[in-house]
């Protein structure tokens, strides 16, 4: 009986606080037990720079869902939880986009949003969202040091996935954090 090999890849996280939203991810891909790259970009802008996608799965799978949120943001101008809700309900519906693996995160100077192939649309409610395999690591990082330090949104976010690092074994250090200024 053969075994699945399963690709690991990536931590994305999304931080909302003090004025500003921070979203990075390292740059780990594993297949089994071995790494296959050590600085994948997993963090795009798209739609003028106005819009900072993370995505955490399958790299074909997650550029697929990129594509499409894209095109569904283009269709729905100006209405990024409207363009998110038409992915995630195609996404949950069609035949071939219902065997992609793969979560992403948006972001942009209102919206935080976080897209799974179940047909959630997922606004979190403090501010600090994570996907991928070391997803949780960061999450939790990150929540303690909103609480006890003065950090900016940008660097609760790089040592987050720093802590993230030294605890999940399919996260490194080759991290790329990008940050927007919020409206609210």
């Amino acid at each position: 009986m053969s075994k699945k090999i399963e690709t690991h890849s990536t931590t994305i996280l999304a931080v909302k606080h003090a004025g500003k939203i921070a979203i990075g991810g390292d740059g780990q891909v594993t297949y089994g037990q071995m790494v296959l790259k050590r600085d994948t970009r997993k963090i795009r802008k798209i739609l003028n720079n106005e819009v900072i996608v993370g995505f955490a799965g399958s790299t074909a799978d997650a550029f697929a869902l990129l594509e499409r949120f894209e095109e569904k943001a283009k269709d729905f101008p100006g209405n990024l939880p409207r363009a998110a809700t038409e992915l995630a309900r195609d996404w949950r519906t069609d035949r071939m986009l219902r065997k992609l693996e793969a979560m992403i995160i948006v972001i942009s100077s209102e919206h935080q949003l976080l897209i799974t192939g179940q047909g959630d649309v997922v606004v979190p409610t403090d501010g600090v969202v994570g996907i991928g395999s070391g997803g949780p690591y960061a999450v939790s990082a990150a929540r303690a040091l909103l609480r006890h330090s003065d950090l900016a949104a940008g660097e609760i976010v790089r040592e987050s996935l720093k802590i993230a690092s030294e605890i999940d074994v399919y996260t490194n250090e080759e991290l790329i954090v990008e940050e927007l200024t919020c409206q609210s």
